[in-house]
């Protein structure tokens, strides 16, 4: 059983090894992932923009 063992690890670790490839799903994943931030990054930035301009012009004006 020992050495069924250590063959089988040996194997796992070889492949573990030589599996480094970039699949077809890995991309897909990647591009799944990516496309709600490609879309929704103009509409953070407009928004962090406003805030900082808000915050600015709030602190300039305010009276109280």
């Amino acid at each position: 059983m020992r050495d069924w063992w250590q063959k089988k690890k040996t194997n796992t670790r070889k492949y573990k090894k030589r599996n480094d490839h970039y699949s077809f799903l890995d991309g897909l994943a990647d591009i799944l992932f990516w496309i709600p931030e490609i879309l929704l990054l103009p509409f953070r930035l407009l928004f962090w923009i406003v805030r900082g301009f808000g915050r600015l012009f709030h602190d300039i004006f305010d009276i109280t």
